[in-house]
Order: structure tokens, then C-alpha cells, then sequence
């Protein structure tokens, strides 16, 4: 977190992805809000600039609007972290509302939104239809309604996204979302490949982190079994 926001990066969202790239989990859906405290805590540490946002994760905010606000005020505290994430559209903005009121700033999720996975039966690309799509427009209007400062769009058709960010006064975030959004979010850990076998479209690297990594630790290994380190100059 401190090297990026070092780097000049905006913002930096503590994504339930951790489930998948930290955990080793197959979805985002077994990730625990005790986990996710302790991801962000660390996060909000190593920040100095960046505004840091966290996502609820799956079960802390579906039950009811009073629980969502419960476990969105125990994130802030015990955190640091400056916002929340909650996916879904209209069924959820009575809940983001009350988490306003309650003084922390919200960050909606449209699209493809990984929580619902079963309800989709996929990854696949979402508001491709015009029905879907409608949805999807008037979801983002509600979401802004409720009071989000932002709003994710992930893994939509450009001509969709682009329409949403016309429309809206708040910022959009795209993720597979096309360049017509106001800003993009990424997976720190696919951009700079250290992911492996996820090659989605809409992923570009940035960096080869992986076979650095891979690269250091052999020689590293290749050292210690070659009496090379530590060296006299390494020893007290």
C-alpha cells in the first residue's frame, strides 16, 4: 500500500477480490468482514494521500439496512479506511442511504458484481441487453440518489458505461467498463502479474512482479546452498 500510494495512484480499494488473490479462494463470496478489517487496517496504514475505500463483503450488509450500517461504521473504526464499497443497484440504496446519514461516504458497484455470482451463473459481460442495460442506467441513478460519491462499473459494454458517466453528476470507476469512464480500478496483483492463468480481457500488466519474484528467489536459494550468503561483510 505505502509503494502505492507512493506511486501517485488516486485511490486505493481494498477489493473483496482479496478472497481470491490473497486467500487462494475459487469467488469473493468466503471472504470474512474480520478478514477484510485486517486487510484495510493494513492498507490505511501504509497510506499517506490516497483515499483508501473498502469493500463490504458478501453477508454484512445483505441482511438488513440496520446491520449494513452496523458493520459499515465497525469498518470505519476500526480501520481508518475513508470509505465503503457495496455492490447492487436499486435493492440496496436504502441501506446506502442510512450508511450516509451516518456519515460514511459510499462507493456503488454495477455490472458484473462478483457477490452475485450465482445469481448470474458467471463471469460473463453484463447489461448486454437493452433490458439489462435500462436496469443497470436507472440502478446507477438510484445509487446516486442514495447519496454514493461513486460508482464502479465493472465488465459492461463501453457504449453502456459511457452512457451511465453522461448521466451521472458523481464519478464512474470502470473495470472491463471501455474509456469513457471518469477513472479505472485494477487489481494490483493481475496489473502487475503476479496472477497467474487470469487473462481476462479487459486486463492489461503493467509490470512483470512474478517472474521478478520467481527470479529473486532462486537466487537467493542459489546463494545460501552456494555458502555465498551471508557473506563475512552480512555477519556480526
Amino acid at each position: 500500500a505505502r509503494l502505492i500510494d507512493e506511486a501517485g495512484v488516486d485511490s486505493i480499494l481494498v477489493g473483496d477480490s482479496a478472497s481470491n488473490v490473497m486467500l487462494g479462494n475459487d469467488s469473493t463470496l468466503p471472504i470474512t468482514l474480520d478478514e477484510m478489517i485486517v486487510y484495510a487496517r493494513g492498507v490505511a496504514r501504509g497510506c499517506q494521500r490516497a483515499l483508501v475505500v473498502c469493500d463490504m463483503p458478501f453477508g454484512s450488509y445483505q441482511v438488513s439496512p440496520e446491520e449494513g450500517v452496523r458493520n459499515a461504521v465497525r469498518l470505519i473504526r476500526e480501520t481508518g479506511v475513508d470509505a465503503v464499497k457495496l455492490e447492487g443497484g436499486e435493492e440496496v440504496a436504502p441501506t446506502i442511504e442510512r450508511i450516509v446519514n451516518a456519515g460514511i461516504p459510499v462507493v456503488g458497484h454495477l455490472g458484473l458484481t462478483p457477490q452475485s455470482i450465482h445469481k448470474f451463473g458467471g463471469y460473463g459481460v453484463r447489461a448486454r441487453s437493452e433490458v439489462e442495460a435500462t436496469k443497470l442506467i436507472a440502478d446507477a441513478q438510484a445509487l446516486e440518489k442514495a447519496g454514493c460519491f461513486a460508482v464502479v462499473l465493472e465488465k459492461i459494454p463501453a457504449s453502456v458505461a459511457q452512457q451511465v458517466t453522461e448521466l451521472l453528476s458523481v464519478p464512474t470507476i470502470g473495470i472491463g467498463a471501455g474509456s469513457h469512464c471518469d477513472g479505472q480500478v485494477l487489481v494490483y496483483a493481475d496489473a502487475m502479474g503476479l496472477t497467474q492463468g487470469f487473462e481476462p480481457k479487459f486486463l492489461r500488466e503493467f509490470a512483470a512482479m512474478g517472474e521478478e519474484l520467481r527470479r529473486g528467489v532462486r537466487a537467493y536459494c542459489e546463494a545460501v546452498k552456494g555458502d555465498e550468503f551471508p557473506n563475512e561483510s552480512e555477519s556480526y
